[in-house]
């Protein structure tokens, strides 16, 4: 009896074994991006090349084999795979990208640019490009970044990187309008990106800023809807007099909003405060609001917010989980 286990534990092996090259390429591929989800990129990388030979010509287990490689700091056989994905009549705008990172991985940083810049003419609609050629940007202190974001921005207004990055640069020199505007769209296209609290700290302190910093008027001053914007909001100064907190923020932007649709909404149609209109006449502006402004301010008074209001709170979460934030195309005014 003691003979029969090995044998048996052996054949089991075997009958595994077996199975596992049985696979085709595609549930290969499903169970590597398992791996990959769990940070176990040494068995998602030995099962991706398993699947490379099964199917040599997918490139979407390559360009996962690329990111395994990658994710493992092994940046030559990474760039041994990505490199010639780059030239490939199906290749998109992810190869460059992943190009791109094994580049940065390695220091590469001019190589990199050029790498972003071919990516970006071959696919001048791709806001994942733009964005990443910013931060490249940016991180040499080049602030030509800007342009960059601002480019992916217009081409592609549903990338939400482009946004946040944009938005935190104008925080850092007097363009409050911007960063309020880009600020605000980012969350709403990611509310639940860990990201979101840093945003909104941004917003609030912008509002601050913006009835009372006169610069933010000069740096707007060629620019028709940013004008459009400090007019329509400087009628409200008197209650940002008062100080600005969820609830005097929640007035300001009600009567903005009223004006701007009165005034400037036909000649400036902008989703966003298409939402803000919808919030508004929806009765959950002011959860809108303290969601926003309230949670990073004091968020033990939000808290407390939630539990005395909790008929809006409760409201404005369904809307949340019920809707996916996109901007048309034709709603870019940063020229």
């Amino acid at each position: 009896m003691k003979s029969i286990k090995p044998i048996l534990l052996l054949t089991i092996f075997f009958l595994c074994l077996q199975k596992g090259f049985g696979q085709s390429a595609a549930e290969l591929h499903t169970t590597a991006r398992t791996f990959m989800q769990q940070g176990d990129y040494a068995n998602a990388v030995l099962v991706l090349n398993r699947a490379t030979q099964l199917a040599p010509q997918n490139i979407e287990i390559s360009k996962d084999l690329a990111m395994g490689y990658y994710l493992q700091r092994d940046n030559n056989k990474a760039l041994e795979v990505i490199k010639p994905l780059l030239d490939r009549e199906d290749a998109d705008d992810q190869c460059y990208q992943i190009a791109g990172n094994i580049y940065q991985q390695l220091d590469l940083s001019k190589e990199c640019d050029k790498l972003y810049r071919k990516g970006i003419k071959r696919f001048p609609e791709s806001g994942p490009l733009y964005n990443e050629l910013g931060v490249l940007l940016f991180d040499q202190k080049d602030i030509s970044a800007i342009t960059q974001w601002e480019k992916g921005i217009e081409v592609d207004p549903n990338y939400s990187k482009n946004y946040y990055n944009a938005c935190k640069y104008y925080n850092s020199i007097t363009n409050k309008v911007w960063s309020i505007l880009y600020g605000e769209i980012f969350v709403n296209m990611e509310p639940l990106n860990a990201r979101a609290p840093e945003i909104k700290t941004i917003l609030l302190e912008s509002y601050k800023k913006l009835f009372t910093d006169t610069e933010i008027a000069k740096d707007s001053k060629d620019n028709l809807f940013a004008i459009a914007f400090i007019e329509t909001m400087n009628k409200q100064s008197s209650v940002a007099a008062s100080g600005i907190n969820p609830e005097s923020i929640t007035m300001i932007r009600t009567r903005f909003i009223l004006d701007w649709f009165q005034d400037n909404a036909a000649k400036f149609p902008f989703q966003l405060f298409d939402l803000q209109k919808q919030l508004l006449q929806d009765g959950i502006f002011d959860a809108y609001n303290q969601w926003i402004f309230g949670s990073v301010q004091n968020l033990a008074a939000y808290q407390n917010w939630t539990v005395t209001h909790s008929t809006d709170y409760n409201d404005f979460n369904r809307f949340q989980k019920g809707r996916i934030f996109k901007l048309p195309a034709a709603q870019y005014y940063r020229y």
